[in-house]
């Protein structure tokens, strides 16, 4: 039998300073491509980033 070599496949993610807790965090994005999700790891805080047109190349932001 032959072993398959399959690397996971990288999430792409934005990073986040979660003002309100002083920790953080990563926001991943959907399945359709079109938005960034997640939670703040303490409070669980949710936040959302649209993906469009005219947006920014950064990766890392601070948030609620």
């Amino acid at each position: 039998m032959e072993e398959e070599n399959k690397e996971p496949q990288k999430r792409q993610f934005l990073g986040v300073w979660f003002e309100c807790c002083h920790v953080y965090g990563r926001l991943y994005k959907n399945k359709a491509g079109t938005m960034y999700y997640g939670r703040c790891p303490k409070c669980l805080r949710s936040v959302r980033a649209r993906v469009g047109e005219g947006g920014t190349s950064r990766r890392f932001f601070r948030g609620a």
